[in-house]
């Protein structure tokens, strides 16, 4: 299990906005941002039709399963993973160890488009997120959760 990640307004903007425009200068059918622990962190383009919390559950764990892979052939990890089918084809891409960049394309596009738009995107968000484990790990800065109790929760969905 990964340590929950806090992602604020400002880096939520700037994560989504890299995924609209990976979408379409790879013409892909839509770009999905999960994190290790299976979690969306963020999506765009054609969505509507997917179920995006299994996709990134699944996702995941393919992750979690390639990891193990990895280990069994003495890598760290295989940072890169692409499926083909016969209409759709993924590529996913874990970003900085931290997060896990998907990519659904169909004939329009092509692999190496793909992987050209990826690997400039990776490395945007991989800015992002080292930002905010620094941000996070400033002394006096804390999760904004962090001082909400089990009782105010109880308190905020009780009559």
């Amino acid at each position: 299990m990964h340590p929950q990640m806090v992602l604020f307004e400002e880096d939520f903007q700037a994560v989504q906005a890299i995924c609209e425009r990976l979408t379409r200068e790879a013409n892909g059918r839509c770009v999905f941002l999960i994190d290790k622990n299976g979690q969306l962190i963020a999506a765009a383009g054609d969505t509507e039709h997917l179920d995006t919390t299994s996709l990134a559950s699944l996702t995941a764990g393919n992750i979690a399963a390639t990891g193990g892979l990895a280990k069994l052939l003495g890598e760290k990890e295989f940072s890169i993973l692409f499926h083909e089918g016969e209409k759709d084809n993924l590529h996913i891409t874990i970003v900085g160890g931290r997060v896990i960049l998907v990519v659904i394309f169909d004939q329009r596009s092509s692999l190496g488009l793909v992987r050209l738009r990826v690997k400039k995107a990776s490395q945007e968000l991989a800015q992002i997120f080292d930002a905010l484990a620094n941000k996070m790990a400033q002394p006096g800065v804390s999760s904004p959760f962090a001082e909400i109790t089990d009782d105010d929760i109880d308190n905020l969905f009780s009559d």
